[in-house]
């Protein structure tokens, strides 16, 4: 089969036959999957992990630091007007992300996994260099809040694509039996990103006074992001590319663009897998995400309290994610531990929710962020498994990362800004579960419609 797949005369096969070549050359990368070492396919996960893990956490670390950036770089005399700024321009990136999504998912799908992860390390080190150094508003005026929000969109556009890029070049490396397992270490990274920007909070507020923390302190995580670079160039250098389709790459015989074929026969897969993603970042970024702004701003709770149910949040995303993988590995169907999950979380987030805002204590608000957070790991790597597996191998990093960064820029990046402004236009802190609760319902609703496919490549 090897020999097939390598052999130029698969040029010769009749155009009606190509779901067949397809099929040759899909059950060829089990072949070329079985190969590999279980040395290199260990190194292939912790550093595809590794740059998704720093990635995001460069990309998300501003949202735990909303607060004190937003008096460095958006003054304003109402502290809510300022922290409504502060998240706006946190929300700046993820309208790039569709964008990245569809020139680095094309990319990945016509060049390669590898090098569209080192493509996004590269940009993802300019933009939080741009914000981590950017001299504050006092200093140079309203270009600070500028240079912020361009480092913003370079970031937003190296994170739209490094999603399916990671997640794709991680699945086709290993075997069938361990796509779960292997997909749900990408998840536990993300997890692991939010860790550590909410043990570095709780580290910094503990060890800083406030006057320090808002001056200059809050620029620590920025700099230990810049990792993300130096581990990126390992991918590039250190790890095998995974054998693309014959024809897919730059042969000049493939016709048409992943986003066109897309459009054309996957339109109702990207839809749903979209508004599946709904279910998953609208909570991470309105409630998990938010908690220490919320707690601080909001609730008038000390800081440490909100740190501390982001860094459990994250803690319980990366124990339970990998379980949750190798769950899926065992049933027969990914689709019911994803119903599940996102239904349970439609019905739950309501009263979970009302329990943090009636919270006296930190052990109600970390109960509530702990559920919510179980549920979102126990279905996000079935989740993901389902939209990877129902598209075919030449538009499958495009596919996720369009859906994925389109999901999320739609629904994740406005979150924070919409339920602020829900606060700030009601009083009511439980407003926040205007938008949360919907979103939910809209996302399990999206995964009943959604059509499984096989595992079979």
């Amino acid at each position: 089969m090897q020999l097939l797949v390598d052999c130029p005369c698969l040029w010769l096969i009749p155009k009606r036959s190509r779901n067949h070549y397809w099929i040759a050359y899909e059950m060829s990368t089990l072949t070329v999957a079985n190969d590999i070492k279980r040395r290199d396919l260990l190194k292939i996960v912790i550093a595809a992990s590794l740059v998704n893990g720093l990635e995001l956490f460069d990309f998300t670390v501003f949202g735990f630091f909303a607060a004190a950036i937003g008096d460095q770089f958006s003054p304003a005399t109402n502290p809510m007007t300022s922290l409504l700024l502060a998240v706006g321009t946190f929300g700046v990136g993820f309208f790039m992300r569709p964008l990245g999504a569809i020139m680095i998912g094309a990319y990945a799908d016509r060049v390669g996994r590898r090098a569209a992860i080192t493509m996004t390390s590269w940009m993802m080190a300019l933009g939080t260099a741009a914000v981590g150094v950017c001299p504050p508003f006092a200093t140079i005026g309203i270009a600070a809040p500028l240079i912020v929000i361009a480092g913003r969109l370079l970031q937003g556009f190296a994170a739209g694509g490094e999603m399916g890029a990671a997640a794709t070049f991680v699945m086709e490396a290993g075997p069938m039996s361990r796509r779960g397992n292997l997909v749900s270490w990408q998840l536990a990274s993300q997890g692991a990103a939010a860790l550590l920007g909410a043990s570095l909070g709780m580290l910094l507020t503990r060890t800083m006074t406030p006057a320090s923390l808002a001056a200059w302190g809050w620029r620590i995580p920025f700099l230990i992001g810049l990792l993300v670079l130096p581990v990126g160039l390992y991918v590039r250098h250190r790890l095998r590319e995974i054998p693309l389709p014959v024809g897919s790459g730059n042969s000049g015989r493939h016709v048409g663009t992943p986003l066109a074929e897309l459009c054309r026969h996957h339109g109702m897969t990207i839809l749903l897998a979209t508004l599946m993603i709904m279910g998953r970042t609208v909570p991470v970024y309105a409630i998990v995400l938010y908690m220490p702004s919320y707690l601080t701003r909001v609730m008038h709770m000390p800081a440490m309290t909100g740190f501390l149910c982001s860094a459990v949040s994250a803690l319980l995303l990366v124990v339970i994610s990998p379980l949750s993988g190798m769950l899926a590995d065992r049933l027969p169907r990914r689709k019911p531990l994803v119903l599940f999950a996102s239904g349970c979380t439609a019905l739950l987030v309501y009263p979970l929710f009302l329990m943090i805002t009636r919270a006296h204590n930190a052990w109600s608000v970390l109960c509530g962020v702990g559920v919510i957070s179980i549920l979102l790991a126990l279905g996000a790597g079935a989740s993901t498994l389902l939209v990877l597996e129902a598209l075919p191998v030449r538009v499958r990093a495009s596919g996720l990362s369009i859906s994925y960064a389109t999901g999320v820029a739609l629904f994740g990046g406005t979150a924070q800004f919409i339920v602020t402004g829900l606060i700030k236009w009601t009083g009511n802190p439980m407003s926040v579960v205007w938008y949360v609760a919907p979103s939910c319902l809209l996302s399990f609703l999206a995964v009943v419609l959604f059509k499984e496919q096989p595992a079979e490549i």
